[in-house]
């Protein structure tokens, strides 16, 4: 799995609820454009995120489906793009401080022409990605954390 981590200014509760809104997903996820629906049951497991990739005229309709959920600690997902494939996405939270928390979010491709990419080029190509998609929810999560009263 490819692998990268974050130290987040904010709680793992409050980074967790970030995760826990379906809706906020475009806003974190690096190449997810537009958020068309969110299954009521989100994010339990078997719910799901109905969501487009790519810039508009271009856009991809698929899903994202939650696999694995351990509140406020980790979600894994299964993240779909087809044509492209699949992969999982897990996100591991740990706390460091009282108002700090450690993100961890590892993913592999599973399904599809991306998981006959060798592990060297989906590193080349996950990995600023990521980075940036923690960022995002590092920015959200803190944003929240210093509005709350």
């Amino acid at each position: 799995m490819v692998q990268v981590t974050l130290r987040i200014q904010a709680p793992v509760e409050e980074v967790f609820a970030v995760l826990a809104d379906g809706w906020l997903y475009a806003s974190w996820v690096v190449g997810a454009s537009h958020i068309r629906g969110v299954d009521d049951e989100w994010p339990q497991v078997g719910a799901r995120i109905h969501h487009s990739v790519g810039p508009w005229p271009l856009t991809i309709q698929d899903t994202t489906a939650v696999r694995a959920v351990d509140p406020p600690f980790g979600i894994e997902l299964d993240a779909r793009l087809w044509p492209f494939g699949a992969a999982v996405v897990r996100l591991e939270l740990r706390a460091t401080g009282p108002a700090a928390c450690e993100v961890v979010m590892s993913e592999r491709a599973v399904r599809g022409p991306g998981r006959l990419l060798p592990h060297a080029v989906q590193t080349l190509v996950l990995t600023p990605r990521n980075r940036e998609s923690l960022s995002r929810l590092a920015d959200i999560a803190v944003g929240r954390h210093q509005a709350a009263p």
